[in-house]
């Protein structure tokens, strides 16, 4: 009689343990929309035109900072223009040592998943053999000094970079 509680009570564990793992690895730590226990989950094949935006994998969108709304990446890390690129050339103006402290946005496919911004979204090659996402014909970037969403710790440095309001417009302030 002893052994049966400890067998049922390991039995629950295990099964409760492998709930556990299965809710961790299909939950997206960036989807606020995640179930909480209680609910139950339902899961859905996207279709091909949505599959980005239903997968939680948004590339580009809006959020608030100091210099007001700006374009940020699907880290919420805020977007920048470089004064260098020629809009609608197809190339980045930014190579070697530029790359390493302003990395382009890229996505997986030519049509990024974009959520809030009215400006015209598309993209270049990147040389790492993605696509590096355009804002109006032009390259768009990160920069290594910001950490943390709302950072716009790269705006007018050098005087060549710029960030970027939802309509594509460069900020200046």
């Amino acid at each position: 009689m002893r052994g049966i509680p400890r067998i049922l009570i390991s039995a629950l564990a295990a099964g409760a343990l492998s709930t556990a793992l299965v809710a961790c690895s299909s939950a997206d730590p960036e989807d606020d929309t995640a179930t909480t226990s209680g609910e139950e989950e339902t899961t859905e094949e996207p279709t091909e035109a949505d599959d980005g935006a239903a997968m939680g994998d948004v590339e580009l969108s809006t959020a608030d900072s100091s210099l007001g709304e700006v374009i940020v990446d699907g880290a919420g890390l805020t977007a920048y223009y470089f004064s260098n690129d020629v809009p609608d050339s197809g190339v980045s103006a930014c190579e070697g040592e530029c790359l390493v402290n302003w990395p382009p946005i890229t996505s997986e496919t030519e049509t990024p998943v974009v959520e809030g911004v009215s400006a015209e979204v598309g993209t270049i090659p990147a040389a790492d053999g993605s696509f590096q996402v355009t804002v109006d014909g032009r390259p768009i970037y990160l920069f290594v000094g910001d950490a943390a969403p709302g950072d716009v710790n790269g705006q007018a440095v050098q005087d060549v970079w710029w960030v970027i309001a939802p309509d594509g417009t460069e900020i200046r302030d």
